[in-house]
């Protein structure tokens, strides 16, 4: 029964709906819950540390459960998505609803289209890896596929990763770096690929460049059914989506160095190098994002069953409520500088 908890992750989808369905003062909808709930009640709840023994995790690995609440995000944010151009281009809507709507829609976007993606991308399954990639292309953000599980997870806190955030480094400038040189990266990563294997790098052997033709064909379809205003919605939510990811990642990372070993190369990624937070909605709300340590550590673990180490650096606060604070760097680097001095002296 404990395993219901992460029925819970459906309240994003479900308060952008109602969102949009009531809209006024609701229009916000899961930036309410994201961003003023969640933060909020996590200011009086840290949350536990507790790992499940070996029998535990592999009846949790043996539970098709925790898939199918994965899978069902896919079909949930199409037709999310679905009904909000049906909204924007048939609903008479204020200025104020609109810009909501489009904010609230987005942030669902970023936690059930590319957090789940994120999750279902570093599985082995080939359906579980296009269930990812279509998730990606509702966010715009495709390109994350490669760049993350093959650059990202490869160069994280080193200076040759661009999402790894550095210190006194403010959110905006992070946002600039991590798009464009994530993306210039994923070029780059599949380039060197295809050149290994002799394949042109204009060739549909490329993935970049098919990833990219979703894309398009994504904003024309929507382009035929809804009109040329609804893309630039569609863009819109896409834009929130990517930025939201691309601050979780300045969160997760900030100020966190490997050291570089005498042969020249980086030590190999340990519990230390993302900073954790076991605070329990965020957990549930993000499909246990949180406990990001394992996850660098050891990147094919499952959702389900990762866990806390002692030695991972914690988060003042859940990942919600450091999002916002983020968004105000000197209050950001007053809360997290310190944090990252104490650690280097460990």
């Amino acid at each position: 029964m404990k395993d219901l908890k992460y029925l819970l992750a459906y309240v994003a989808p479900l308060s952008a709906f109602v969102g949009l369905y009531f809209q006024g003062w609701l229009s916000p909808g899961s930036f309410y819950v994201a961003f003023v709930f969640i933060p909020f009640v996590e200011l009086f709840n840290e949350g536990n540390s507790d790992n499940f023994n070996e029998e535990v995790e592999q009846s949790k690995l043996a539970d098709k459960f925790f898939d199918i609440l994965l899978y069902l995000n896919v079909p949930i944010l199409f037709a999310l998505i679905t009904y909000f151009l049906y909204t924007i281009t048939y609903v008479s809507l204020s200025n104020w609803e609109l810009f909501f709507s489009t904010l609230s829609v987005g942030i669902v976007t970023s936690t059930i289209g590319i957090n789940v993606a994120h999750e279902l991308g570093h599985r082995q399954s080939k359906i579980e890896q296009g269930l990812s990639k279509l998730l990606l292309t509702f966010a715009l953000y495709t390109h994350f596929f490669i760049e993350h599980n093959r650059g990202h997870h490869k160069n994280v806190a080193t200076p040759a990763d661009p999402a790894t955030s550095r210190l006194n480094e403010p959110l905006y400038a992070f946002w600039f770096r991590s798009v464009f040189l994530g993306y210039a990266s994923a070029w780059k990563i599949e380039h060197d690929r295809l050149r290994k294997l002799d394949i042109p790098l204009l060739s549909w052997q490329n993935e970049m460049i098919r990833l990219q033709l979703f894309q398009v064909i994504y904003l024309l379809t929507i382009g035929l059914i809804f009109g040329p205003i609804a893309v630039l919605y569609a863009i819109a939510i896409g834009i929130v989506a990517f930025l939201l990811l691309e601050t979780v990642n300045y969160v997760e990372h900030y100020g966190l160095q490997r050291k570089r070993l005498p042969n020249g190369k980086y030590e190999s990624v340990q519990p230390w190098h993302s900073w954790n937070s076991n605070h329990d909605l965020g957990r549930i709300y993000l499909y246990e994002l949180t406990r990001h340590s394992d996850h660098h550590f050891k990147s094919t673990r499952k959702y389900q069953i990762l866990r806390s180490y002692d030695k991972s650096p914690q988060l003042p606060m859940g990942y919600p409520g450091s999002m916002l604070v983020s968004f105000l760097p000197p209050i950001w680097f007053k809360m997290m500088n310190k944090r990252v001095a104490e650690l280097a002296n460990t």
